[in-house]
């Protein structure tokens, strides 16, 4: 069994939303040194594939890889299996996936090989729905309850954490505990435009409220200097 990776002590991770390599090393580059790691998702994959990630990789940066991994239990640790080897420190499925495809993605990062498994986290409910959303899918509950339930199922079944909107956070830790990891996207700094992130917070806010990674991208990829962009919130967090 291979040991579990440590999270860089600086929370945030920069969403590389972008097909485009070149760009997104240039991204990478421009924020080093001012935040925690990268993170890549299917925009990015779909264009790069496993080559792409390895790039990424190379530059010294801790990546989440959000591939969101959904299918049956055998396929999911089939998919963990084939990324768990490419360096990052943090890969994820979706919790309404159920019990067995948890449970298959959790032993499969467990039996990868090199000197560290990836952090496996669920996904509870995406941060670009509210309630208004769920009802329209069949979900009756409230987002909150809904994804303290994911939460839990996720953490019985052995996952290192989840992903959650800022407003969950509070009532996740009561559920899950202190050590159980929050990954927390939909966080724009009081300075920067909401876009399509429905329940949002600032990233001072998001961290004292105890989340453990703060996944931003626009507010810094969009700013006419990333760079200090990424200082700036930085700052802030300090």
């Amino acid at each position: 069994m291979t040991d579990t990776p440590k999270l860089p002590d600086n929370p945030v991770f920069v969403a590389l939303d972008t097909p485009d390599l070149d760009l997104a090393l240039r991204w990478c580059e421009a924020v080093r040194g001012h935040v925690g790691g990268v993170k890549t998702g299917l925009e990015f994959f779909s264009a790069n594939g496993a080559d792409g990630v390895r790039t990424i990789v190379d530059t010294g940066l801790p990546i989440f890889l959000d591939l969101k991994f959904h299918d049956i239990p055998n396929t999911v640790a089939g998919a963990v299996r084939a990324v768990a080897g490419l360096g990052a420190a943090i890969v994820n499925v979706h919790a309404s996936g159920g019990p067995a495809m948890l449970d298959a993605a959790r032993n499969a990062a467990e039996q990868a090989g090199g000197p560290a498994r990836p952090l496996v986290i669920a996904v509870t409910v995406l941060t670009s729905m509210d309630d208004g959303d769920l009802r329209a899918v069949g979900q009756a509950a409230p987002a909150e309850e809904q994804v303290v339930r994911l939460a839990a199922l996720s953490r019985d079944h052995g996952l290192d954490g989840v992903v959650c909107s800022p407003a969950e956070i509070g009532p996740i830790r009561a559920a899950c505990g202190p050590d159980f990891k929050l990954i927390v996207p939909g966080i724009r700094p009081d300075w920067a435009v909401s876009g399509d992130q429905k329940r949002i917070t600032t990233p001072r806010e998001a961290r004292d409220r105890g989340a453990d990674v703060l996944v931003i991208g626009r507010p810094i990829t969009g700013a006419d200097d990333p760079a200090a962009a990424a200082a700036r919130i930085s700052k802030e967090l300090a």
